[in-house]
């Protein structure tokens, strides 16, 4: 018996826990101890959040095995599953796998022992926002309920600055109103088309570079740990990584394999194709002046009848529809999964205030309702700005990170080997359908020889 234990004990590497939070080295030989530093820190940051049942998992693989998009090599989410038992955060921050899940929960629905992978992963792509997030306090904030009146109070504050500045500014500049354009009882008198314009370019044009601060940063550390010669399969050239990806985004092609939840694909496609629609309008408004498809006079607020109102009014009908889905799918499977934390429900309510405050804004302006109408649109514009502000740390900051993941996936070869997978089931399934209808036949003809 001591001989075996020692042949058991040289034939497997020893596993060494440390408490501190430095990076995970890779194993070089199979003799050579693994030391495992778990982050603490980290394991109780995923308890806090409501996703303490992933210590539950005994690593069987029914999730990997569930699940429709994952690959035969390195599969998820049962690797993830297993990191995440290990406190290994540096490991599953740089993991593109983590964003190629879509958290259709089907591997939740599935699994024997009630771990929850869907909603681990979901806490994973919480942290790692923050992880990379530039500032990081921002994020920290995004994700703290005690933070809400200072968010919502930053973008008030900007808005009032800027409103004050108005007249300053325009005594400065020379700014008159253009007397050629036809305005139909305008809110110009409190706020000057000029001021919104540049005024919320400027916050998306910030918005957009530092969410690209924490895209770069997450790019170097998907090379760094999961290099393009780790996979088989070859990879794309970047520039075509970036366009298969962009159109798997528009057709929602991996969302639609979900079949637990495929009511999510619907409720999502809803929100995106509403986003897309608003921000259509968003930007012939912003371009009118120079528009060279703008007939006439630049005439805005747009009339009900407007070609672009009609698109504004079915992309806000598009966004409260889908939200609406997302709610409901929630509740309908919260027996078998969670039903969201603080992260998910404040950019669902977000949107979900955007859209009414919208609607009723677009109503009171029509009924002349002095000062309702502007106060209406006042909080409508804080709300936007906030969501526009915080969108590299909010859960909409997956826009950025599972666009990045997908492209990654592509140029490293990583989609590829999904690719293979999903030949692999589609020929099963017709060499299964195959054997269902030679089978009949082979009994058939031998029924009638004998």
């Amino acid at each position: 018996m001591a001989d075996t234990n020692a042949v058991n004990s040289q034939a497997e590497p020893q596993v060494t826990m440390r408490e501190s939070s430095q990076t995970i080295p890779e194993s070089s030989d199979e003799n050579e101890p693994v030391f495992i530093d778990p982050d603490l820190e980290f394991i109780q940051t995923l308890r806090k959040r409501g996703v303490d049942t992933y210590k539950k998992c005994m690593q069987c693989g029914t999730c990997s095995a569930t699940c429709e998009i994952s690959p035969d090599f390195e599969p998820f989410p049962r690797k993830e599953m297993s990191w995440a038992s290990w406190g290994m955060k540096e490991r599953l921050m740089a993991d593109p796998d983590v964003w190629l899940c879509y958290h259709c929960n089907d591997c939740s629905t599935q699994c024997p022992r009630g771990a929850n992978p869907g909603d681990t992963l979901a806490v994973i792509r919480q942290e790692s926002i923050q992880h990379w997030a530039f500032p990081r306090f921002l994020a920290r904030w995004v994700n703290e309920p005690q933070s809400i009146l200072l968010l919502l109070g930053i973008p008030t504050a900007l808005l009032l600055l800027a409103l004050a500045l108005k007249v300053p500014i325009e005594e400065a500049l020379g700014i008159i109103p253009r007397m050629g354009d036809r305005i139909v009882y305008p809110y110009s008198s409190v706020f000057p088309h000029w001021l919104l314009i540049s005024f919320f370019l400027f916050f998306s044009f910030l918005s957009l570079g530092l969410g690209m601060i924490g895209i770069g940063r997450f790019w170097r550390a998907m090379k760094k740990a999961f290099p393009p010669d780790r996979y088989a399969a070859p990879g794309k050239g970047l520039f075509q990584s970036t366009l298969v990806t962009l159109k798997n985004i528009f057709t929602h092609d991996d969302f639609a394999k979900c079949n637990k939840s495929f009511s999510r694909t619907w409720s999502h496609m809803s929100v995106f194709f509403g986003f897309t629609a608003l921000s259509l309008v968003a930007l012939w408004i912003i371009t009118g002046r120079i528009n060279p498809f703008m007939q006439g006079d630049f005439v805005y607020p747009f009339s009900f009848l407007s070609p672009w109102k009609i698109l504004a009014n079915v992309g806000g009908i598009a966004l409260l529809v889908g939200i609406g889905l997302m709610i409901v799918d929630r509740f309908k499977i919260k027996e078998e999964t969670s039903i969201g934390n603080y992260f998910d429900w404040m950019l669902i309510a977000t949107i979900l205030l955007i859209v009414i405050t919208g609607y009723a804004t677009e109503a009171l302006h029509y009924y002349r309702l002095e000062p309702h109408r502007h106060l209406a649109y006042f909080v409508h514009l804080v709300l936007v700005l906030g969501l526009i502000l915080y969108l590299p740390y909010s859960k909409l900051a997956h826009m950025f990170f599972r666009t990045t993941a997908l492209i990654y996936a592509e140029y490293s070869g990583r989609k590829a080997e999904l690719s293979k997978t999903e030949i692999a089931i589609q020929e099963n399934a017709e060499q299964n359908t195959d054997q269902s209808t030679t089978e009949p036949q082979a009994a058939a003809a031998k029924a009638a020889n004998s």
